[in-house]
């Protein structure tokens, strides 16, 4: 179990344990949900860390690919 001690202003000290496990250091932010009398903490991914996450060998799909991805989804092809 890990603790921290809450300031005056509100303020806490997320502690290294936390931080690793969110992955997350100096300048980074996380979000705090409170669902049933609990609070969850989740570190906030900016759309830029997501870049090169996927890759694709071959070329690109087209359009038409896409839209016949689509319907062989749709119809359970």
């Amino acid at each position: 179990m890990l603790e921290s001690e809450i300031t005056a202003k509100g303020r806490t000290i997320l502690p290294k344990a936390v931080r690793e496990a969110l992955g997350v250091g100096p300048g980074d932010r996380v979000r705090y949900f409170v669902v049933d009398g609990e609070v969850r903490i989740r570190a906030v991914r900016p759309i830029q860390r997501l870049f090169g996450v996927l890759s694709q060998e071959g070329p690109p799909a087209t359009l038409d690919d896409m839209e016949r991805a689509i319907v062989d989804g749709a119809t359970d092809r």
